[in-house]
């Protein structure tokens, strides 16, 4: 069999999946950008690429450059191929965890298309707070469930301590933020909805 027809050696089917990779890479940028509540200009400041330049790397106006894509991944956090899309497919291969706002993030999907969910761990704090925790907003939705611990949520100016078994649902645009509200690590479940999508409870017990 020509292994131009399979896709093996560099050939066309590794042109036609590049090529589709690219195309999808500008909901992709936006999807990043958003789920970080960061601002085009301040992810230009970042990476030093211009505000229009970014803007029209996500409507998909332009096509990247390697000088684009270096340092849009390291500003995400993301490797270059998650960035672009081209993981290999492989189901043994998992999202990597990292790190950002001092929590460790563990990815439990794998696109970027829809909800984005994750399981979030925040250390136990080394000092005790003072102070609300800083708050942001960007255009979304978000659900999270408390696994253990005690996670204080800053939503608009409301403060509320949730535990092991609480949940919340908020719209992402009120300002908001989150803290360790005990002294041990608190985990829980994060869904995302970056262009506002919400979660759709199909079955209920009775009464609840």
């Amino acid at each position: 069999m020509d292994d131009s027809a399979t896709g093996a050696g560099g050939g066309p089917a590794d042109d036609h999946d590049l090529a589709h990779a690219l195309t999808a890479l500008g909901p992709r940028l936006r999807a990043l950008r958003q789920r970080r509540g960061t601002t085009l200009t301040r992810l230009s400041a970042v990476t030093r690429i211009s505000v229009s330049t970014l803007s029209r790397l996500e409507t998909g106006q332009r096509e990247p450059a390697l000088k684009h894509l270096l340092p849009l991944a390291k500003a995400h956090g993301v490797t270059l191929d998650e960035l672009v899309g081209t993981e290999t497919g492989d189901p043994r291969i998992h999202p990597r965890p990292f790190a950002r706002y001092g929590q460790t993030w563990i990815p439990l999907t794998k696109h970027l298309g829809g909800l984005h969910a994750y399981k979030q761990i925040l250390p136990a704090p080394k000092t005790p707070r003072t102070g609300r925790p800083e708050q942001g907003m960007h255009e979304g939705h978000e659900w999270l469930y408390v696994l253990s611990g005690q996670l204080l949520l800053a939503l608009g100016e409301h403060d509320l301590v949730l535990t092991a078994g609480e949940a919340a649902e908020f719209d992402t645009r009120v300002p908001h933020g989150v803290a360790n509200a005990g002294d041990r690590p608190v985990e829980w479940l994060a869904l995302y909805g970056p262009q506002g999508e919400r979660m759709h409870v199909r079955a209920r017990t009775k009464g609840a």
